[in-house]
């Protein structure tokens, strides 16, 4: 099973943005209950949809650069990118079956944004 890959402001060009495939970023940090309860769901995740879609971690705290650049104002938020550009961002904890179901319509282009968070 692949599991998600940490990155940070140093490598967060070549491996997130040079990718080849689609990339999910979970904005998080180490302090934020929900983040914490949406790990092992984004774990399960990168295995559903492993050769499809790579998953990122990336800590805010250790990396706010990256968090102001991409206008992540809460967490978790997810933020899919494809070919350099981001395509699509969910906002807030979700259940896996909703996560599977809005990463496959961003990652398909059939929609670019959710807010997942009331």
């Amino acid at each position: 099973m692949t599991t998600p890959f940490h990155v940070s402001t140093k490598d967060f060009e070549n491996r997130v943005l040079g990718s080849a495939e689609p990339v999910v970023v979970d904005f998080w940090a180490e302090w934020c209950g929900p983040c914490r309860m949406m790990a092992p769901v984004l774990e399960q995740l990168a295995g559903e949809l492993e050769g499809r879609v790579s998953f990122a971690k990336l800590n805010v705290d250790e990396n706010p650069e990256l968090s102001i650049r991409y206008g992540v104002e809460g967490i978790p938020t997810l933020v899919v990118f494809a070919q350099g550009e981001e395509v699509g961002r969910i906002v807030g904890f979700a259940p896996k079956a909703h996560l599977l179901h809005r990463l496959e319509e961003i990652v398909s282009g059939k929609t670019r944004r959710d807010r997942a968070a009331a």
